[in-house]
């Protein structure tokens, strides 16, 4: 149980720096490419942590963000419209590598306030269901 409080807490401080310029409305290029750059340290915190919650809490022992996406929507941390969007999420994340290319950074900078608000949501649900 301490090292999913310690996923939990490394997802919460990630998330809280990637607000900051996820929900800009017109980033610089460079605050563009900070944000994707924070998306992608959130969004490996948080797979991180579900993954321990999943098998802390759950007993199951998943090891691809895909795979832990799908099992979080089977025991209800995702919505079966949510674990669509999340499986998305981690397609970009993958693009991440990529944000040289113009079309690619523009593409993932568009869906950064809907990835930061699912991740917040994944969080937030699964610190409901437990007691630390």
């Amino acid at each position: 149980m301490e090292r999913l409080r310690q996923r939990l807490e490394a997802a919460e401080k990630a998330l809280a720096s990637f607000k900051q310029l996820a929900m800009l409305d017109q980033p610089t290029e460079i605050e563009r490419d900070a944000a994707i750059q924070r998306f992608e340290f959130s969004f490996e915190a948080s797979w991180k942590a579900a993954k321990q919650f999943l098998y802390d809490m759950e007993g199951l022992d998943v090891g691809s963000p895909k795979a832990v996406i799908r099992r979080s929507r089977e025991v209800q941390l995702f919505q079966d419209d949510e674990a669509i969007v999340a499986l998305e999420m981690v397609n970009d994340r993958n693009l991440t590598v990529h944000t040289y290319n113009e079309e690619v950074a523009l593409k993932i900078q568009a869906n950064l306030h809907v990835y930061h608000d699912l991740l917040q949501k994944w969080i937030g649900r699964m610190r409901d269901r437990i007691t630390i």
